[in-house]
């Protein structure tokens, strides 16, 4: 019994020393500072207009920041008035960096303003693949959105634009 008891002591001096001796009481404050950009994940659906698109704006790609750019992109309304845009078959970027944003803008700058709601771009999905591609909108875009954006994140550069004419 004597063993045991002093075995217990023994570990319990051994324990208060190690925790003892691991305190850092000259521990270093470190203050980090990082920048926050607050993404919004959006969802798009996928479905496809019902019989034709009736076209009511149009522009083809301009390419920027070296990028491969290309193609017709149209915004029009199917046959039970809902709003898409389309790009069309011949439609090519950039697809190795990440998440390219498509965004609704009202000049050919990407300007973001986080702190008052982006008022000059709204986020309407993200470049799956090259080739055709429909993007439901939930409404008829404002008119003062007068381009699309193809804006890569991961770069923080733009990899084309349109003008809606």
């Amino acid at each position: 019994m004597k063993n045991r008891k002093f075995t217990l002591v023994l570990l319990a001096s051994a324990m208060t020393t190690f925790f003892i001796s691991c305190s850092d009481d000259d521990a270093e404050v470190v203050t980090v500072t990082e920048t926050v950009v607050e993404t919004e994940t959006v969802e798009v659906d996928s479905s496809l207009p019902v019989g034709d698109l009736m076209v009511t704006l149009s522009g083809n790609l301009v390419a920027e920041s070296g990028t491969p750019t290309q193609g017709l992109v149209e915004v029009g309304v199917d046959a039970e008035d809902v709003n898409f845009v389309r790009f069309a078959d011949d439609f090519t970027t950039e697809l190795g960096t990440g998440t390219v944003g498509i965004f609704l803008s009202t000049s050919d700058v990407f300007t973001a303003d986080p702190a008052n709601g982006n008022p000059d771009l709204m986020l309407i999905g993200n470049v799956a693949d090259n080739g055709e591609m429909f993007i439901k909108l939930s409404d008829t875009p404002d008119a003062k959105y007068t381009h699309i954006i193809l804006w890569c994140a991961t770069a923080n550069i733009p990899f084309g634009n349109v003008a809606l004419n």
